[in-house]
């Protein structure tokens, strides 16, 4: 099968996910609320605080705000398309993958259409953020339209940081079999810390979140330079870079990582 055959297969996958999804509307929609919901109360804590304080380390409510919608949308983009690279344990666990290998296409490509995942609660969430926050300090002067194409295109790099990081720690699961403990930090963890500004964090730890685990690359490395103007104009390009660089590596870590997969024989 060549690539346009899968790209074929991949689409057809999707409307069919849709579909099936859609067949029971009602429960799709307020499972997709109450998931807009529980995401966007981990930030109304945070605003509730930062309402009665103030700003934190001079980062005012609006600008986590951004962080949290960019982080969001990154994780939210890269699960709708590649949820089955957060999922790989089961495959390794259950012999799974054992018949994704007799297929003629590489793993990764035969692995991520299994499963197409509709996160509109995500997306409300996400996208509800970045208008508030992005609207209230384009009202301020803050920021003007520019900082719009520059979001998309830290939400686009971000999402290639994320599934790049995802696949990184799902290729350890060649050695380890199990990796959920390690994806709750490599994804989990590492995320929620990167809902807030880095400055937060001690020097070691927000070096680790920059370098080891980039997620800071995903949101508050652009967010210094499009909401504050910090840095300079080179911060959009570097970043795509550095997720073209992530990606490459990832890639092929994973390659190398599945010549060493053993069977479970299960």
């Amino acid at each position: 099968m060549n690539a346009k055959s899968w790209f074929s297969l991949y689409r057809l996958l999707i409307r069919t996910s849709i579909r099936s999804r859609m067949q029971y509307k009602f429960n799709f929609v307020l499972a997709s609320v109450l998931a807009a919901v529980i995401q966007i109360s981990e930030f109304l804590m945070v605003a509730i605080v930062l309402y009665k304080f103030g700003a934190i380390q001079g980062w005012s409510l609006y600008e986590i705000g951004y962080l949290f919608a960019v982080i969001t949308l990154s994780k939210t983009l890269y699960r709708t398309f590649a949820d089955e690279v957060h999922h790989l344990e089961k495959y390794l666990v259950g012999g799974e993958l054992d018949q994704l290998l007799t297929r003629p296409l590489p793993v990764l490509l035969t692995l991520m259409p299994q499963s197409f995942r509709i996160m509109l609660g995500e997306v409300l969430q996400g996208g509800f953020l970045l208008c508030w926050s992005l609207g209230a300090m384009m009202s301020r002067g803050q920021v003007n339209w520019v900082s719009v194409p520059l979001t998309l295109l830290a939400i686009c790099t971000g999402a290639v940081i994320m599934f790049s990081i995802g696949l990184a720690t799902a290729t350890i699961g060649f050695w380890t079999t199990r990796i959920t403990e390690l994806q709750n930090i490599t994804e989990d963890a590492a995320r929620t810390a990167a809902q807030y500004p880095l400055s937060l964090y001690p020097k070691w730890l927000s070096s680790l979140l920059l370098i080891v685990i980039p997620v800071g690359l995903v949101n508050y490395v652009p967010a210094l330079y499009i909401l504050r103007g910090e840095l300079g104009p080179w911060v959009p390009g570097v970043v795509a870079v550095a997720a073209g660089l992530c990606l490459y590596g990832s890639l092929r870590f994973w390659q190398f990582g599945i010549t060493k997969y053993q069977s479970t024989g299960s």
